[in-house]
C-alpha cells in the first residue's frame, strides 16, 4: 500500500496520462488503496488543474482529457530521454519549425534530468545522425539551452565570439531572442561593451556563461527580432530583391515561410506573390523555394532564375538516371 500521498498522486497521474480509461477498481489495486482513497486523490488532482473525467456506472472509470491549459506532465525515464534526444537533434541543426520555444523546452527538461538520464541522452545523440536540410553548421545543444535560459530569465550572458574574419572577442550581452533561419541560429542581443544592438551567429559562439545578473529588457528598435535580424543581415551581406509567385493561397505559403522572409501578397484565391529582400545565396534560395512544395515562378533576379533552371535540370537528370538504372 502506498501511504505517501504525494508519491501516490504522482503514480496516479502517471497512470492517467496513459491514453486509456482506468476503472476505479483497477486504480485502487495498482495503488494499493481503497476506491474511496482513489476518489479523494482524483479530487486533489482536479484541484491542481488536471482535467480528470469520470465515467458513471457500476465499475466507474477515469481518464485525463484535454483542458483549457497544459498542466505539468509526468514522464517516465524512456519518455524523458526520447523527448530530450529529439529536441537536441532539432535544435543543433536549426531545422525549419524548430524555434526558440523548442530550445526553451529542452533547457527546462535538461535542467531536471537526473545524471543517469543525461548520460543516456548524450550517448544516444552521439550514436545518431539526424537528416538535416541546408548547410548550416552543427551547434552544441548545450550552447543553445544556456542562451535560451538567459533569454527567458532576463539574465546577462557572457561568451567568446569569433567574427567572420576570424577575430576573437569576449562579449557581455543582454540576450533578447534566438532566431532560426532554417539554416542557422542567431542571437539578437544588446552588447553592453558596444552600447548597441548586435546579432551573433550561434555557431561562432563558444563558452556561453549565464552571469546571474538580471536586467530589464530594452525595447528592440524594430520591435521584432526576426525583422532586426533580416535588416542586420542585409547590412552586412550582399542582398538582392526576390520576386516570386506561387500557385497556392497566400496563407498556405506563409505558413511554410520563415518569418524573416516576410509574407506573400494574395493575387487571387489560389495564388500569391512574394517580394522581399534576401541575402541567401542563389543556389540555396532555389533549393528553399523548391522545398516549400508548391509550384512557383521566379520573376527576379535573373541569377535566381538561372539557379532554379539549373537545379531543375539536375533533378531531371537524376530522375532519368534512376529510371535507366532500374531497367532490366
Amino acid at each position: 500500500m502506498t501511504t505517501d500521498t504525494p508519491a501516490r498522486l504522482l503514480t496516479l497521474l502517471s497512470l492517467l496520462q496513459t491514453p486509456r480509461e482506468w476503472p476505479g477498481g483497477e486504480l485502487a489495486e495498482r495503488l494499493g488503496v481503497s476506491r474511496r482513497t482513489v476518489r479523494r486523490d482524483i479530487d486533489r488532482l482536479r484541484e491542481l488543474g488536471y482535467p480528470v473525467q469520470a465515467t458513471l456506472g457500476a465499475e466507474g472509470g477515469y481518464r485525463l482529457v484535454a483542458g483549457k491549459a497544459l498542466p505539468p506532465l509526468v514522464l517516465d525515464d524512456e519518455e524523458a530521454v526520447a523527448i530530450a534526444v529529439g529536441l537536441r537533434a532539432g535544435a543543433g541543426h536549426a531545422l525549419e519549425g524548430v524555434d526558440e520555444a523548442s530550445v526553451r523546452a529542452l533547457a527546462k527538461l535538461e535542467q531536471v534530468l537526473p545524471g543517469r538520464l543525461r548520460h543516456r541522452v548524450s550517448t544516444l545523440q552521439a550514436a545518431t545522425t539526424p537528416l538535416t536540410s541546408g548547410d548550416g553548421a552543427t551547434i552544441a545543444p548545450e550552447t543553445l539551452t544556456v542562451m535560451a535560459s538567459t533569454v527567458a530569465g532576463h539574465e546577462r550572458l557572457r561568451f567568446a565570439y569569433r567574427a567572420a574574419d576570424g577575430t576573437e572577442s569576449r562579449r557581455v550581452t543582454e540576450p533578447y531572442r534566438l532566431v532560426s533561419t532554417g539554416r542557422r541560429w542567431y542571437l539578437v542581443a544588446y552588447d553592453l561593451d558596444r552600447a548597441d544592438w548586435r546579432t551573433f551567429r550561434v555557431d561562432r559562439v563558444s563558452d556561453p556563461f549565464a552571469t546571474g545578473a538580471r536586467f530589464t529588457p530594452r525595447e528592440l528598435p524594430t520591435g521584432s527580432a526576426a525583422e532586426y535580424l533580416r535588416r542586420s543581415m542585409h547590412r552586412t551581406q550582399q542582398s538582392y530583391e526576390l520576386d516570386v509567385t506561387f500557385a497556392a493561397p497566400a496563407a498556405t505559403v506563409a505558413a511554410r515561410l520563415p518569418g524573416w522572409m516576410g509574407a506573400p501578397e494574395p493575387l487571387d484565391e489560389g495564388s500569391c506573390r512574394l517580394r522581399t529582400t534576401v541575402s541567401d545565396g542563389k543556389e540555396w534560395m532555389a533549393v528553399r523555394l523548391a522545398m516549400l512544395g508548391y509550384d512557383f515562378t521566379v520573376r527576379s533576379p535573373r541569377e535566381l532564375v538561372d539557379a532554379v533552371r539549373e537545379l531543375g535540370d539536375r533533378m531531371s537528370r537524376a530522375a532519368e538516371g534512376g529510371t535507366a538504372s532500374s531497367e532490366p
